[in-house]
């Protein structure tokens, strides 16, 4: 029974893992966004509103990767590639298509 619920533990981790790649992804898009918004026009609201939130999923899609990379058997070179790939325009989406 334990085995179960290690596996269904691991289950909701790469569903979360998943689910915060995608959210970072686009939090990262619309932050970019902001930004050129803030540069054209002036207005820095947007820039605030969103830098909290891409932050602390940000942090949690590192955190998540680390604690998964175990679970996904990742080497070296993958771990690096998932860890990039948080600075990238789109590099959490290719991540979770390829790698998740």
């Amino acid at each position: 029974m334990i085995s179960g619920k290690i596996n269904l533990f691991v289950l909701i981790m790469v569903l979360f893992f998943r689910l915060i790649a995608f959210l970072e992804g686009l939090s990262y898009l619309l932050l970019v966004a902001a930004a050129i918004y803030k540069r054209t026009h002036g207005n820095e609201y947007f820039v605030k509103l969103l830098g909290m939130p891409h932050g602390i999923l940000f942090v949690l899609y590192i955190i998540l990767a680390i604690v998964l990379k175990p679970h996904y058997k990742w080497d070296l070179k993958t771990f690096g590639t998932v860890l990039i790939a948080s600075v990238l325009p789109f590099g959490t989406f290719y991540i979770e298509k390829k790698y998740l």
